[in-house]
């Protein structure tokens, strides 16, 4: 005998729950990989970045790059957990993002155009995770029902 097992239909709150969960985790991962990009140019002290001879928050470029570069690692692996709504992954991605928002703001006269548009990233980022309430009624990417 062979048994059929059916999987039962999610709501349109559900998919739309399962849509933004997936939303923050490609941009997580999006924004986590451009941070690496960033402190990657940053440490090999790339000629991109603009010099501010007096800022408040001053660090050298070099500290700014490991800073972003840890950063982004941080996000691309948070992203990984985020596709398996997993609550701690939401909770850490809403912290990670939110420092993304810090860095970039301090290191704003380093690359400032890029600066803006990495903290509207992570503002949807934290919108997207935020707005996901946490109940029983979230779904995995591959449609499983998550026991929580």
């Amino acid at each position: 005998m062979t048994a059929t097992h059916t999987r039962p239909v999610p709501t349109a709150r559900q998919e739309w729950a399962t849509g933004l969960t997936a939303f923050a985790a490609v941009m997580l991962f999006l924004a986590g990989l451009l941070t690496l990009f960033r402190g990657i140019m940053a440490i090999a002290e790339d000629d991109v970045f603009v010099t501010t001879p007096s800022y408040v928050f001053e660090f050298d470029l070099t500290s700014w790059g490991w800073i972003h570069l840890v950063l982004g690692a941080l996000a691309m692996a948070v992203s990984a957990g985020l596709l398996k709504t997993a609550v701690w992954a939401r909770v850490t991605g809403v912290a990670i993002a939110g420092l993304v928002i810090i860095a970039n703001f301090l290191s704003l006269p380093y690359y400032p155009v890029w600066s803006v548009v990495m903290i509207t990233i992570s503002g949807f980022i934290i919108w997207a995770l935020c707005v996901v309430q946490r109940d029983g009624d979230l779904y995995d990417l591959s449609g499983e029902r998550q026991s929580r």
